[in-house]
């Protein structure tokens, strides 16, 4: 699978600070340390060192992490706003720095993330201050962009720990956590927070949610604009405008990503034939699929698939 790609790996051990904010179960947190735990586990000490940092205690004088995380869920209290400013103070000290779950919201509504692309949880774009909008929010499940790092959290932290887990170690190491886990499948960070759209746009703008259910439900034979537009009740225009203001693109340009996403997945994850994977994302050709592919993802699909079985 994919992994994030880092301008500097850590050197050994890999020290990874994770700061609470209250003492209540997570499943944010949870989440995030199984898999860093096995993965410890199965490396020693010498190789991943995890810091827990309790809540309501900011370390000082430590050497700084290679990766620091926020991690939050979202029935956690906010911390007061001298409480984040040391914590975001702490956190940016990290070669890496970030959050999970709520804390993605806190940081941003501080105005910590302008211009940088975030993972915030679906549950809670209804409290997006003006400061967070600087921010760009997306409804992945995780995201790096330069040197930050966030994740939705919940059960996407599993997801999330066990992609930075290969990136650190290699597919072996990450295999072996999964199996220690029982886990069978890894979500790339650029899958959606499957509710997430329906959340944030389903009320107010319900035609537009159901005119991504249809891409969804309608990849190997795709639709045309027109004909999503007539489904839904609006005009071709009506249906443009909307995607620009809430998606921030076009009908067809979401469409296309959609079904390159879904062969990328199934390109990592079946047996199906290149040729077979096009045709099943509806690409009318081996040639068409390739161009589109590489223009999205920066390789082949041949390529891309043999990067997955390359991968020590």
């Amino acid at each position: 699978m994919p992994a994030f790609i880092f301008t500097s790996m850590p050197e050994t051990p890999v020290r990874i600070g994770i700061f609470q904010t209250d003492e209540t179960a997570s499943l944010s947190l949870a989440g995030l340390l199984a898999p860093l735990q096995a993965a410890q586990q199965l490396l020693g000490r010498a190789r991943i060192e995890i810091n827990l940092h309790p809540a309501g205690i900011v370390p000082t004088n430590t050497q700084p992490d290679y990766l620091a995380l926020l991690v939050a869920d979202t029935h956690s209290l906010v911390p007061t706003q001298d409480v984040l400013r040391q914590l975001s103070q702490t956190l940016q000290q990290a070669r890496y720095w970030g959050a999970v779950g709520s804390a993605v919201l806190w940081l941003a509504n501080a105005g910590k993330m302008p211009g940088i692309r975030c993972a915030l949880p679906w549950a809670q774009y209804g409290e997006v201050n003006e400061t967070a909008e600087q921010a760009i929010l997306t409804p992945n499940l995780f995201e790096l962009d330069r040197h930050c790092i966030t994740c939705c959290g919940g059960a996407a932290s599993l997801d999330f720990s066990l992609t930075l887990i290969h990136a650190w170690f290699g597919a072996e190491v990450q295999a072996q956590t999964m199996e220690i886990l029982c886990i069978e499948r890894v979500r790339q960070g650029d899958e959606r927070q499957r509710i997430a759209l329906q959340t944030r746009f389903g009320v107010l703008q319900p035609q537009l949610s159901e005119a991504v259910t249809l891409m969804e439900s309608n990849m190997e034979e795709t639709l045309s604009t027109d004909d999503i537009a007539q489904l839904v009740g609006l005009s071709r225009r009506q249906l443009e405008r909307q995607f620009k203001q809430y998606l921030g693109t076009m009908p067809s340009r979401y469409y296309l990503e959609l079904r390159l996403k879904k062969a990328r997945q199934l390109l990592l994850e079946s047996n199906s034939s290149i040729v077979q994977i096009g045709l099943m994302c509806g690409f009318s050709s081996g040639a068409h699929f390739s161009t589109a592919f590489g223009a999205q993802f920066g390789m082949t699909p041949r390529e891309e698939r043999q990067r997955k079985l390359s991968t020590p």
